[in-house]
């Protein structure tokens, strides 16, 4: 257990460090193009960073751990709002784009409707995966429409070279996801041997492990004030959880979904969207929004964690 112990400690260290880097790569690319922090954030950032929850759901379906898959998805979910979010804006506040509201968000609460609808027989089929898969292009195509008319103010300090940025992009995506995998299989080798259900395993352990990359990146970019490229990782991260990373599971074969997973968990993923419009609605998320978030996510663990609920 010990060396769990050891790896878990040195992939948090090394996770905080290439989120760093990823992030200054990231922005940098964003000056560099012209384009749009929150595009940076949503597709590079957010979809980058959810590497390991499509990975580690990938390898859970095709193993034959379904409650692993899902829990993990959509634990991230919930994760990357109230704790990302939360942690960020406690670092410093965040500006949310109202642009946001209109285009991203319908979208984002319009996958959570079709994933309710998609499982409603408990099931999610191979047919019903690959429409996910495939409904998430358009999505993606429509909602990068305009995005590089929204200029990146100039900055005579910040010159940016596109092949730095670029290898700051890759190298810090690698060892994100390299610390955060190692980081899943330590904490997934403890809660095994404490005997907790893998749903559970999925929602909590594995879900933390998978979002931290998202976790380091968003508190990074709301410490650098990029705070579009701070909102736009959760957005994006939470689209690709929804669509990609389940359908993705489900195409590698038919994925039974626990009764909980639609009397509990998808409620709870409905929720904290309706949060992100709250936010939106606001303009900003504060230091009193980001503790409130925080504790929401604590509760919420310590419940399931106790199967209070």
């Amino acid at each position: 257990m010990w060396i769990q112990g050891v790896v878990l400690i040195v992939s948090l260290l090394v996770l905080a460090w290439s989120a760093d880097r990823f992030v200054d790569g990231s922005c940098g690319l964003a000056r560099v193009l012209g384009v749009s922090p929150f595009l940076i954030g949503m597709i590079i950032v957010g979809f980058g960073t959810s590497a390991p929850e499509m990975l580690v759901s990938a390898i859970s379906a095709f193993e034959g751990s379904p409650d692993i898959a899902l829990g993990n998805a959509y634990g991230s979910n919930i994760t990357n709002v109230l704790l990302i979010l939360g942690v960020a804006a406690i670092v410093n506040p965040i500006k949310v784009d109202s642009a946001v509201v209109k285009k991203e968000l319908p979208f984002l609460a319009g996958t959570i409707l079709l994933t309710v609808f998609l499982v409603l027989d408990g099931l999610i089929s191979r047919f019903n995966a690959i429409t996910m898969l495939v409904l998430f292009i358009p999505i993606m195509v429509i909602s990068s429409l305009g995005k590089k008319e929204e200029q990146v103010e100039e900055d005579s300090n910040k010159k940016e070279s596109l092949p730095k940025s670029i290898f700051w992009i890759l190298f810090g995506l690698a060892l994100l996801v390299g610390s955060s995998r190692a980081l899943v299989w330590a904490a997934k080798d403890i809660a095994t041997a404490l005997g907790v259900s893998e749903l559970i395993i999925g929602l909590t352990i594995i879900a933390l492990g998978t979002s931290l990359p998202e976790l380091a990146a968003s508190v990074s970019a709301a410490r650098k004030n990029e705070h579009g490229v701070a909102f736009g990782n959760v957005v994006g991260s939470n689209l690709f959880n929804t669509m990609c990373v389940v359908g993705i599971s489900g195409a590698i074969t038919p994925v039974a979904v626990d009764p909980k997973i639609l009397t509990r968990d998808l409620p709870a993923v409905a929720l904290v969207t309706l949060f992100l419009f709250i936010f939106g609605v606001r303009k900003q998320i504060s230091r009193v929004s980001g503790v409130f978030l925080v504790l929401f996510y604590i509760v919420y663990t310590v419940l399931l964690g106790f199967k209070v609920v």
